[in-house]
């Protein structure tokens, strides 16, 4: 997924805040379910972020044209692991690895059965590695 960066994600000197990367990837998973005519809410739950880890490589500027990938590398029955990276053309500047929570409607931990991630893997299917 391509973005600009605004002014609004920047502070005074046109670098990008550090917790816009965060958002930027959330975009881009988001983004995932929305391209194959599917939304994030998923099979009567929803994904939440269980754990990170970002390596802040270099910083995005004011007016960046930014390619945000994201790629699957993990499905398990309660969760699923993706990692991303923003790059500013060829040159990387972020990457990160997200470990997701499926977590049901009233708040409980919900499982993916087969046919709950065989349709997770048909929407995430290009985006696998």
């Amino acid at each position: 997924m391509k973005i600009r960066v605004y002014y609004e994600d920047t502070d005074m000197g046109g670098v990008v805040y550090h917790s816009n990367y965060l958002n930027f990837c959330e975009r881009a998973r988001s983004e995932l379910f929305f391209a194959k005519g599917e939304t994030p809410l998923f099979e009567g739950g929803h994904f939440v972020v269980r754990h990170i880890e970002a390596d802040f490589i270099k910083p995005a500027r004011l007016g960046d044209m930014l390619d945000i990938q994201t790629r699957l590398e993990e499905l398990k029955s309660a969760s699923l692991t993706m990692r991303q990276k923003i790059y500013r053309g060829e040159e990387i500047l972020f990457d990160m690895r997200v470990r997701l929570a499926y977590l049901m409607s009233d708040g409980r931990i919900g499982r993916l059965d087969r046919e709950k991630k065989g349709r997770l893997l048909e929407i995430l299917d290009s985006f696998r590695e």
